[in-house]
């Protein structure tokens, strides 16, 4: 849990707290929120059995999509860090055997993009 802890620290991240008050009624038995990132609108939320990334649609944001991943069908995923004039690093995520990238999310700066690899490749790659 060491891992998780010094992570918390970075100004994109989501206390354990605020994600289950939130989003707790999307947990199945025995799934504990390990962390989570908010991206502008949208949340990546580390869980110890799966990724929940929450999609805020829509100009008023009244309408939200859950996608789950089991870990297990991550087949690969890519980081691409924000250069001196570009504001935004990117996260891209394949699921199973797709050819394009089934994920694709921006972050700010605020967000570092190497803590979210780091948290994802420990649950990718066990």
């Amino acid at each position: 849990m060491g891992i998780f802890s010094a992570l918390l620290g970075n100004a994109g991240a989501v206390s354990q707290e605020d994600l289950i008050n939130k989003y707790g009624q999307l947990l199945t038995d025995n799934e504990q929120v390990e962390m989570g990132f908010k991206l502008i609108r949208d949340t990546f939320i580390f869980t110890n059995k799966r990724l929940i990334l929450v999609d805020v649609q829509g100009i008023t944001g009244s309408k939200t999509e859950y996608k789950s991943i089991a870990y297990k069908s991550i087949t690969r995923f890519s980081v691409e860090t924000a250069g001196t004039f570009d504001l935004e690093a990117e996260l891209k995520i394949w699921v199973s055997s797709e050819v394009q990238p089934s994920i694709v999310k921006q972050f700010t700066k605020s967000v570092n993009v190497y803590e979210v690899q780091k948290v994802l490749a420990h649950h990718v790659l066990g």
